[in-house]
């Protein structure tokens, strides 16, 4: 992030907190929160009428020592990832990245140009929890949320205050480190998070001996202020600084490693990032009315450098403004209903230094208008969602969905869902070029999406509940890659045949006693693009996650264990430059970690990471990481 983006990040930042750095008040009205995921409602779903939603708890995330904050993803049922140097992509249920709507404290994400989120930026902070939707969610959100959402929801100062800080170092010349300050002061609270990550890196080319840094350095403010019983604002502003090394391929055709990923010396990226949210929330009639008036933004601006020379770049902006209305009523039936209205710009502008591609500014409009109705009385609760997109860009899109659960024995409850999805095509799909290698396609039309899924969930108490789902979605006009005669160049169309994806989901947690936690999760996946395996969704995959704490407070363990099955990929080993589809073989991960209690403010923790040291790609010749050991101190005041 250039220097005057980040002291802007800061200073707006550090004003409220020292604003309100005083003793916070114990009857102080409760500050409105953002939006939760599974609701358009401003304090979130009735979660009994949830299916298929994940939360990974900030305790859960401290436990296990995650860093990089897709990691956690990879132990959730539904969820493929895969990871190369500077772009790192989540798919949920078979479905692509770019079908995956981002969130952070509300706000959308996505990289305007690319049409998907980087999850190589998000790093690890104290008080932070990861909610995620699994199944199509256009009806709430729009363009992009196809095979579900990931929202990254921060702690209010309210919620968790004082200071927490930690500081680690460990293999391949890392050093990172994250520190969070949070509070109230009467009617106003505050919360200030800074982390940086430095590392070395390691090699990535097969055989190769380039280690590959990268560092990244994330700072956010998020503050709430209630004016009146009725009235309250929010405010969150984040901002984001990363670059790294990477490697190209090989693009010699008489070269015997042509097609593979090879050591590129001075070949980066540098990436930039800002996140806005201001809201106003309304409440009236003791309660029952509420309503948000809010207005978000995110600028990214990414560049590859060859030595310190541009090679290619892009920057991607979007401002939304949303005002969402919703009133609540009782007896019997707990009822909901609520309105939203968006309204969205999205612009892009190529920064090729080359000439050849057009550098002037795009920009596409997009209204949406949403309906949802949610209710729940005692062993029963359904909701239904409806939304209505108009664009200047593509043909109108109405999405909906609709979902109920139903307690049918005690502890036992089947729940299912059906929904749409829309994903609107990418600036980068309508209008990216490299000269000679890719040409966008300004006439794609969006992607639709149409599915359904049905589970059942047993406990037992709160010592044992286990839950199977099973989901099928049809993907109509995929976007795919073409290389039409006579050139071969690479460009985007829509398929004419359709895409599928279903599966089974399972997941389980056991808690035997208070000490102890296991958490089971695994997935079948079956996911074909014309027929055809789709690359980079393995079939299967499987996580077993146990947490061990010293009855007497002194810490404890974890141990992850992490399975991914073989997958197909695409390789350019063919000079025509057509892929070639080759096999990635399976690989188990096993993460242990411990911590360690110094007092009562203190803690020393380690963990080791890829304990096995397993050889694995996770994209067709970038190699990972082997075992890595960290060690580092937290504190808590």
């Amino acid at each position: 992030m250039n220097a005057h983006r980040l002291t802007l990040a800061l200073a707006t930042a550090l004003t409220p907190a020292c604003a309100f750095a005083h003793a916070p008040s114990d009857d102080a009205p409760q500050v409105a929160e953002v939006v939760i995921t599974g609701s358009r409602a401003p304090e979130g779903a009735l979660l009994s009428t949830l299916a298929s939603a994940d939360v990974l708890t900030a305790e859960q995330l401290e436990r296990r020592q995650v860093r990089d904050l897709v990691d956690a993803l990879r132990d959730l049922p539904g969820v493929a990832v895969s990871t190369a140097p500077g772009q790192t992509q989540v798919r949920l249920r078979g479905t692509e990245a770019n079908h995956v709507l981002t969130l952070i404290d509300g706000i959308e994400a996505s990289d305007a140009f690319t049409g998907e989120f980087e999850f190589g930026s998000l790093q690890s902070a104290p008080g932070a929890r990861l909610e995620v939707l699994r199944g199509a969610r256009s009806a709430l959100y729009g363009s992009d949320a196809v095979g579900g959402v990931v929202h990254l929801i921060t702690a209010s100062g309210r919620e968790d205050p004082g200071v927490q800080a930690r500081l680690e170092a460990g293999s391949f010349g890392t050093v990172q480190g994250a520190a969070r300050l949070g509070g109230a002061a009467g009617d106003g609270d505050y919360a200030l998070t800074v982390s940086a990550l430095s590392t070395d890196g390691a090699p990535n080319a097969r055989g190769g001996s380039r280690d590959l840094g990268r560092e990244t350095l994330t700072a956010a403010f998020k503050g709430g202020w209630r004016l009146s019983d009725a009235v309250g604002l929010r405010a969150v502003v984040r901002g984001v600084d990363r670059s790294g090394d990477y490697n190209e391929s090989d693009n010699d055709p008489t070269s015997p490693t042509f097609g593979l990923i090879v050591d590129s010396p001075g070949v980066r990226y540098e990436e930039e990032a800002v996140y806005g949210l201001a809201a106003a929330d309304l409440t009236l009639l003791d309660g029952r009315l509420t309503s948000t008036l809010s207005i978000q933004g995110a600028d990214i601006a990414r560049e590859n450098l060859a030595f310190d020379t541009r090679t290619y770049g892009w920057t991607g902006d979007r401002v939304k403004a949303s005002l969402e209305t919703t009133y609540r009523w009782g007896g019997p039936v707990a009822q909901r209903l609520t309105g939203a209205i968006d309204l969205e710009t999205e612009g892009f502008r190529s920064r090729d230094p080359s000439g050849f591609a057009f550098t002037g500014r795009r920009e596409v409009e997009t209204r949406g208008a949403v309906v949802q109705y949610e209710a729940f009385a005692g062993g029963w609760s359904l909701g239904a969602a409806a939304r209505h997109d108009d664009n200047d860009l593509f043909a109108d899109a109405t999405t909906y969905r609709v979902q109920g659960a139903l307690d049918v024995l005690p502890g036992t409850r089947l729940h299912a869902a059906a929904g749409s999805g829309v994903k609107n095509p990418g600036f980068y799909e309508l209008y990216g070029f490299s000269d000679g290698r890719y040409i966008g396609n300004p006439n794609l039309k969006p992607e639709r999406s149409e599915g359904w899924e049905a589970g059942v969930r047993h406990e037992i108490g709160a010592a044992w509940s286990v839950e199977a789902v099973w989901f099928d979605a049809t993907l109509e006009d995929e976007i795919f890659t073409t290389y039409p005669a006579p050139d071969f160049i690479a460009t985007p169309a829509n398929r004419t045949t359709e895409s599928t994806q279903s599966g089974l989901e399972l997941r389980s947690t056991i808690r035997p006693s208070a000490d102890w936690r296991v958490d089971i999760a695994a997935t079948w996946l079956d996911a074909a693009e014309d027929g055809v395996e789709e690359v980079r969704r393995p079939g299967n995959t499987a996580s077993l996650a146990v947490d061990w704490r010293d009855p007497a407070g002194r810490g404890g363990l974890n141990l992850v264990v992490r399975h991914v099955g073989a997958t197909d990929d695409v390789a350019f080993t063919d000079p025509s430059y057509v892929p070639v589809r080759v096999r990635l073989g399976s690989y188990t991960l096993v993460n242990l970690a411990g911590d360690l209690a110094l007092g009562d403010r203190a803690s020393l923790f380690g963990r080791i990471e890829n304990l096995l040291d397993e050889d694995r790609e996770e994209v067709f010749s970038f190699v990972s990481p082997g075992r890595a050991a960290y060690v580092g101190v937290s504190l808590k005041y």
